[in-house]
């Protein structure tokens, strides 16, 4: 599914374990503008590893967030997880026209893709000519199961968006992130940790693009089910009581640090792991987003026992918001929608 630079808006629609969350982008002024965005929780298990299990549950969902986002477009992108779709660089003749390109990949389809041809979707886009064969031509080109993308633009038609593209969440990652990036210095990295519900994503980005990842069984769930074992609260209680605070004084000590200290030691392990086994670039600062990444002293904590630069990742820093919107709960709830953002900035990047 191809999609062509438009002046309309688009929606970008991220389904995670945890959440929905729409955020829709429209051009203005010369830059972008925010018109619309809504975050709304999911059910536990209807959603698992960013695949559908309970369809009814995220249609539901999903329709309740669009009322609430009062969408003037209906044109929405979604994406894949990452472990769903296959990539791979290719070196074709640099002659070769896109229909040709298409046709090649047909017939040596059985080369990259594990799958029969009829039960995958595919598209491609050109990268660059061969570092050293100028007559060759490096072409990304990326996979999925059919299956996947026909739950999503079901999913998509079932609350009337139009999916009029399926994107791969790494790439959308790589989109946001390239409007956070300060003075890079040569030879230096970024990491992007994303703390979602069950995962600490821990991504390394050189140059815009994403060199290294590595996911880490840590997330804002633990924090919850903590804080529901240590006061006697049911789970969606501690999730409600997390957000709102007013937790008994014991709770910064007993509770978040060390689940704060938790998420440190896994962020340190990852750093070990990349510098051990792909880590050329140093890696000088650290962007944090996710749902768990503004708690209270994470990032102090981070920087002080890790020597390096933290600071919340925030998408819309560049962008203008529509009247109509409440700023503050925007802002509170940026660093969980760089997703979102990278889908409805497809169009338009």
């Amino acid at each position: 599914m191809r999609l062509k630079r438009s002046s309309q808006g688009l929606v970008g629609v991220d389904i995670t374990s945890a959440t929905v969350k729409l955020l829709e982008l429209e051009r203005h002024a010369g830059g972008l503008r925010i018109d619309s965005y809504a975050v709304r929780p999911l059910s536990e298990g209807a959603v698992v590893e960013r695949r559908i299990r309970d369809k009814s549950e995220v249609v539901d969902t999903l329709r309740r967030a669009v009322e609430h986002a009062q969408l003037r477009s209906r044109r929405a992108v979604v994406a894949v997880p990452n472990s769903a779709a296959i990539t791979r660089v290719l070196s074709l003749p640099a002659s070769l026209s896109d229909e040709e390109i298409e046709a090649r990949i047909q017939m040596e389809s059985d080369k990259h893709i594990p799958f029969p041809l009829n039960e995958v979707a595919f598209d491609f886009q050109r990268l660059a000519h061969h570092g050293r064969y100028p007559d060759q031509q490096e072409i990304l080109l990326v996979a999925c199961r059919l299956q996947d993308i026909e739950t999503l633009t079901s999913t998509m038609e079932a609350v009337g968006l139009e999916a009029v593209a399926v994107d791969v969440e790494g790439f959308a990652l790589e989109r946001v992130c390239r409007t956070l990036r300060d003075s890079e210095e040569e030879g230096d990295s970024t990491a992007l940790v994303d703390i979602g519900a069950n995962l600490c994503a821990f991504h390394v980005l050189k140059g815009g693009r994403i060199v290294y990842s590595r996911d880490n069984l840590c997330g804002g769930r633990q924090l919850t089910d903590a804080i529901s074992k240590r006061y006697g609260m049911s789970f969606d209680e501690a999730g409600r009581a997390k957000k709102r605070g007013g937790l008994p004084d014991d709770y910064r000590q007993q509770v978040l640090l060390p689940f704060i200290d938790t998420l440190i030691q896994h962020i340190g392990r990852s750093l070990q792991l990349y510098y051990t086994s792909a880590g050329q670039q140093q890696v000088r600062r650290l962007v944090l987003g996710g749902g768990s990444s503004a708690l209270p002293g994470f990032a102090e904590r981070l920087r002080a026992q890790s020597g390096l630069e933290a600071k919340l990742a925030n998408p819309f820093h560049h962008m203008r918001v529509h009247s109509r919107l409440d700023v503050g709960a925007l802002a509170a709830d940026a660093p969980a929608m760089l997703t979102a953002c990278g889908l409805a900035m497809r169009a338009m990047a």
